[in-house]
């Protein structure tokens, strides 16, 4: 696909999933780029994040026939924002479109602080809301103590492989994680610090969990529900604790109501804690975090994990891989010709 520079490209879902989406359900509209109206900057979006709960979002809540929201990174190409100049860099939530109108403080939009050493991209990594994710379940959902046994599914995706990184400059003990390829299992083990991994495709997730983790677990991190979700409750300790991310092991199933784990009262029996995380509840959190892990990220010691894909126009391929579990870390779409 190309378009002209005047042109506005924007991503549609016009009908509704059943069971696995296909990229029939998108189409790619043009329109005019618009005039930013007073108090709204127009940006022009370099970086695209596709993410697990943009499937939970096409069941009911993304209107059909009307631009797809998503965390995307831009630069203010043309300001009626006070707060906004012509070459910031700006965060926002006006994704799956190459252009957008923003304001500073609505829906998200911020500007973001540019650090010498850190790739832009990582601003939507593990800088962005998937790292932030991690960081909130580890240090304010469970507590991460140095020295605590920590389990982690889809471990090697963008909040997994955000987790280990973190986890390791929090002191954890033991990190055991699954994925859904031997190969993913070699890079958990070989590249992300994990001391343990399966794979999930290999037998019962909680007989492989209790095999990696023979003498339990402290914490467990969950991102895809049903037998992961069990096998964490049966292999965590007596007041262990368990942060639960998601489930994208039951998104493409909105049509059935997901199976509770058959263990759920070992919650009861082993005085577990579960809660649910939601990051977009800690906001206030984001300069916490970059103080915390730039220093990091400028030193070497960690890396912004990510599966990035060139061109817009790939956006809708992007999304499909990554539910197929095509990445390692975070999936991106870059604009063409971006660095």
């Amino acid at each position: 696909m190309t378009h002209s520079a005047a042109t506005m490209v924007t991503v549609q879902q016009t009908a509704r999933p059943h069971g696995f989406p296909t990229a029939g359900l998108f189409a790619f509209v043009e329109s005019p780029v618009p005039d930013p109206a007073p108090g709204t900057a127009l940006v022009e979006n370099l970086y695209w994040s596709v993410d697990p709960y943009h499937r939970g979002m096409m069941d009911a809540d993304f209107a059909l026939h009307a631009p797809l929201e998503g965390r995307t990174l831009g630069r203010v190409i043309a300001s009626r924002d006070p707060g906004l100049a012509e070459g910031d860099l700006v965060f926002h939530r006006e994704g799956w479109r190459t252009h957008a109108l923003v304001t500073e403080g609505r829906a998200g939009a911020r500007r973001i602080r540019s650090y010498e050493g850190v790739p832009l991209s990582a601003h939507l990594s593990l800088l962005g809301g998937t790292g932030l994710t991690a960081y909130v379940a580890l240090t304010r959902t469970l507590r991460l103590q140095p020295g605590e046994d920590l389990f982690v599914s889809a471990a090697a995706g963008g909040v997994g492989t955000a987790t280990a990184r973190i986890a390791r400059l929090l002191g954890a003990g033991r990190l055991v994680g699954s994925a859904g390829s031997a190969a993913k299992v070699a890079h958990l083990t070989g590249h992300l610090g994990y001391d343990a991994a399966f794979d999930y495709h290999d037998g019962s997730v909680e007989e492989l969990l209790a095999k990696a983790a023979p003498d339990g677990l402290d914490t467990a991190l969950e991102n895809v529900g049903g037998d992961h979700l069990a096998g964490a409750i049966a292999n965590l300790r007596h007041h262990g604790r368990l942060a639960w991310v998601g489930a994208v092991g039951q998104y493409h199933h909105a049509d059935q109501p997901p199976a509770a784990p058959r263990n759920l009262y070992d919650i009861v029996t082993k005085s577990l804690r579960v809660e649910g995380v939601m990051v977009r509840n800690y906001p206030h959190l984001q300069d916490e975090f970059e103080d915390f892990l730039v220093p990091h990220l400028r030193s070497g010691a960690v890396t912004a994990d990510a599966t990035v894909v060139e061109g817009f126009d790939r956006i809708v391929e992007a999304f499909l891989g990554m539910l197929r579990g095509e990445n390692v870390g975070k999936m991106l779409v870059r604009a063409a010709g971006q660095l």
